[in-house]
């Protein structure tokens, strides 16, 4: 990243902060320890799409690893990490999220979470030691993944679903379509000059995914809407992790679940790392509300496979409703 000039930044899409922004204390917060935390699993889901969970039993060796080798891969030049990865969508991007447009103040690196395709990816062009990067993502991905699954089976049980694996299976199919991203937000100190407006480092979106498990460092930036539309910021904790409920997982709950919709705001002073799990389904698995969900009730939405929906998802905008092509129109 290089230093812009003030008319260059205003090329990024910039918000009018008309207040000063304020960290929100009451984000749901869940031991996954705690006999309990299934029914607060529930409520969480219903009322924010999104909560953060401690005694997650990732090692902190493996997410510390992991944050010291993408920051030693993102502070390379950018002529080497343009060499990193294969074609897009995957491997390195910078400034540009998608096809359709949208910008960002952001770097990053995409990636299935397929151990192979990553070493296939690094092996030949990753800096002076690309095997202990391949490494630490393999090992940060295996532990989160794991807490991933049991997360969603205790919001099966929460919502007495049987299998209670109904949702986890998913991401344990060994085609499931899951991604591992890596995202630098550089700092931008030319925004001390913007008079009170903040640029975008992610534009707000929902995730298309089942789950979303996200950690960051001890930077802030992430912030979440509230369903009455606004925007709170979520204090970072970088021994915590915070999980989004995906519009996968919306359908499949027929909306008893809600997706998040997030964005992640540019700091004047500070770099902001983060860490995203996107557990999927496999591209061939139709994806509608389960039946033990439905108890005779009417479905809100069309069956569609996960391939149809993540084409559609790929083809829009950030902010686009994705789910509206889906969903059943009442009858008048």
């Amino acid at each position: 990243m290089v230093v812009l000039s003030k008319q260059a930044i205003e090329q990024f899409s910039l918000i009018r902060n008309c207040m000063p922004t304020t960290l929100f204390s009451g984000i749901p917060l869940i031991d996954l320890s705690k006999p309990d935390c299934k029914h607060l699993l529930v409520e969480a889901c219903q009322e924010f799409g999104f909560f953060k969970v401690i005694n997650h039993g990732v090692p902190m060796e493996f997410i510390n690893q992991l944050e010291a080798e993408a920051i030693n891969f993102f502070s390379l030049p950018l002529s080497e990490k343009e060499k990193t990865g294969p074609p897009a969508p995957f491997g390195y991007g910078n400034k540009k999220i998608g096809p359709n447009g949208d910008v960002g103040w952001v770097e990053y690196l995409l990636l299935k979470t397929n151990p192979e395709s990553n070493s296939q990816s690094f092996v030949s062009n990753f800096g002076e030691n690309p095997d202990k990067f391949c490494a630490a993502i393999s090992d940060y991905i295996s532990a989160v993944k794991r807490m991933a699954c049991e997360v969603l089976e205790l919001m099966a049980d929460g919502l007495k679903i049987q299998p209670r694996n109904a949702f986890s299976k998913l991401l344990m199919d060994e085609e499931s379509d899951s991604l591992f991203r890596l995202n630098h937000y550089p700092p931008c100190p030319e925004l001390q000059a913007l008079n009170g407006r903040d640029m975008i480092g992610f534009g707000e979106h929902t995730d298309p995914q089942i789950i979303s498990v996200l950690r960051s460092n001890n930077t802030s930036g992430l912030q979440i809407s509230l369903r009455d539309g606004n925007w709170i910021s979520v204090p970072p904790d970088q021994n915590s992790f915070f999980i989004n409920v995906g519009d996968s997982l919306q359908v499949m709950t027929n909306g008893r679940f809600q997706s998040v919709r997030h964005r992640v705001l540019t700091n004047s002073c500070q770099s902001r790392h983060s860490m995203i799990y996107f557990g999927g389904p496999p591209l061939s698995e139709k994806i509608a509300p389960l039946p033990s969900i439905m108890e005779g009730g009417e479905s809100l939405y069309k069956e569609f496979t996960w391939f149809e929906y993540k084409k559609t998802a790929y083809s829009s905008k950030l902010a686009d409703n994705r789910l509206g092509h889906f969903e059943k129109i009442a009858a008048s």
